[in-house]
């Protein structure tokens, strides 16, 4: 038996079933046998009527806009494939971040300190033989997702929300003039909340496979000694299975969360989740200085995130908008999930009731609310440099030593630099800085970086980066653009707060260091 049977075994629920179905998934994708579904089809005779504005399909995280759009006086209908609750783990986020639900009304500062179950300081950044960094209030909140998620219900009904439990998402024919959903639930738009694997989503990008994918396995356990810390990115071993491993861990509520995750291409080499959780299981001990018979796993984490070079996801339908990680909103760095919604909150709830009043409602229009943004473009060369081909051979601690080099030039240049880039927030300005002392500091390694992540992918980069300083510049300029854009029609309205939007986030100027 091996050890990943060995403890899995120990939880209630099939634990072990469900790691292998998850990599039966990813077989599947990496393979690229997973059909392409056939679920969004388009009429052009009008729907008449609508009973709602909004129709959301996918509720853990489709509750956070939902719950913004009614409070709004939108007709919002939200379809949820089980019951709406959260998972027992908590979503690491930092505080700054959770005043979005103060602003948009959806809770009171009571509510929000009552949605907070773990709180931790400091955090650290190691890589192998590296010097330790560490940084406070970065991730460093825990929320309870059963309460957040129970008391945002309460506010969706309130505001005259309408959810439709135990209602998954079957199929979508888009009018002229609406949606209907299920042949049954008609609605103005869809917003598409279903998360990576949306069926939605899969349709859009026509079976494409993934051009990176992040593997994460982990878990919740007691018996850890008392460490009131965290690690927000940390390695201590060269390359293993060809791959470069990172962990994380956070305090909580019940034990200390730990995660080992990856970045990988999406060949059918590579190694699986639970070939991976093994990793995990063996390095574990040597991680956090407890032998396993040591400890009492309260639950065990595992899975895989898609991303792709085309995003965010435009979708060739009108009325169709993805949100959340379906719409490819994330860096190729992080999880995406809970914070990527909460940073796009505000502007994606003001955009849309924008688009609802102002009947800017096509595939063009909509589009406008997924914008490119070169600070989340940048990072995919960070995602090359922090991962190796299946075939490809680098000297094995190459990879760390690079990241020690590039967060201690960081840290030189102070937490005005260093805290965005752990929020995966990348600025121009700090990245200059950053790419200038390293080439100057440590040339060496960054001549040994570009044979690794090769010369195509370096000139995409250089676009990119292009791009970034083109939308600071915008950004900076923008307090001088709106007064005139209050004069225009209300339709060009709405195409220039788009654009200011994208500005302000495809530069990182929505980060305000606290």
């Amino acid at each position: 038996m091996s050890l990943t049977e060995e403890i899995l075994s120990q939880l209630s629920g099939d634990v072990l079933g469900g790691l292998r179905r998850a990599d039966q998934i990813l077989k599947s994708i990496r393979e690229n046998t997973t059909p392409t579904p056939i679920v969004v089809t388009e009429s052009q005779h009008l729907l008449g009527a609508v009973d709602w504005d909004v129709i959301i399909c996918g509720g853990t995280l489709g509750i956070l806009i939902g719950c913004a759009l009614a409070v709004r006086g939108l007709k919002v209908a939200l379809l949820e494939r089980g019951i709406l609750r959260g998972r027992e783990q908590e979503w690491n986020i930092s505080r700054q971040e959770l005043e979005v639900f103060l602003e948009l009304n959806l809770l009171t500062a009571e509510e929000l300190s009552q949605a907070i179950a773990t709180e931790y300081n400091p955090a650290r950044v190691k890589f192998q033989d590296g010097a330790e960094i560490w940084v406070e209030n970065v991730l460093n909140i825990g929320i309870d997702p059963v309460y957040l998620l129970a008391t945002l219900k309460s506010k969706f009904l309130a505001a005259g929300g309408e959810l439709l439990e135990n209602t998954p998402f079957n199929t979508i024919a888009v009018h002229p003039d609406g949606v209907i959903v299920n042949s049954q639930y008609k609605g103005k738009l869809l917003l598409d909340a279903m998360g990576h694997f949306s069926p939605i989503t899969k349709q859009a990008r026509q079976g494409k496979k993934p051009d990176a994918l992040c593997l994460v396995v982990g878990s919740c356990a007691q018996g850890f000694p008392e460490n009131n810390s965290g690690d927000l990115i940390l390695s201590f071993t060269s390359l293993q299975n060809q791959c470069q491993y990172f962990w994380e861990a956070f305090p909580a509520r019940d034990g200390r969360t730990t995660y080992l995750f990856t970045y990988l291409d999406a060949h059918p080499q590579r190694l699986t989740l639970e070939a991976l959780f093994e990793e995990y299981l063996r390095l574990l001990p040597e991680y956090q200085g407890r032998e396993l018979p040591q400890l009492q796993f309260q639950r065990a984490l595992f899975g895989f995130f898609p991303s792709y070079r085309q995003s965010p996801l435009h979708t060739p339908w009108q009325r169709i908008l993805p949100v959340g990680d379906s719409s490819g909103s994330q860096s190729p760095l992080s999880f995406g999930g809970f914070g990527a919604m909460v940073r796009h909150l505000q502007r994606l709830t003001i955009g849309i009731a924008e688009a609802l009043q102002t009947e800017q409602l096509s595939a063009k229009a909509l589009s406008q609310l997924q914008p490119y943004q070169p600070s989340l473009s940048v990072t995919w060369l960070f995602q090359k440099a922090m991962s190796v081909g299946v075939n490809q051979t680098i000297p094995p601690a190459q990879i760390n030593q690079l990241l020690s080099a590039v967060f201690q030039e960081m840290q030189q240049l102070g937490m005005p630099i260093l805290k965005p880039f752990l929020q995966d927030i990348v600025q121009f300005s700090a990245l200059t800085q950053t790419l200038a002392r390293t080439a100057i500091n440590h040339p060496v390694l960054v001549a040994k970086i570009m044979p690794q992540v090769g010369l195509i992918n370096l000139l995409d980069w250089m676009l990119h980066y292009s791009n970034l300083g083109i939308y600071s510049a915008l950004n900076a300029i923008t307090p001088i653009i709106e007064p005139a854009v209050k004069n225009l029609p209300t339709p060009q309205q709405y195409y220039w707060h788009r654009l200011i939007d994208g500005w302000k986030f495809g530069s990182g100027g929505d980060y305000v260091l606290r």
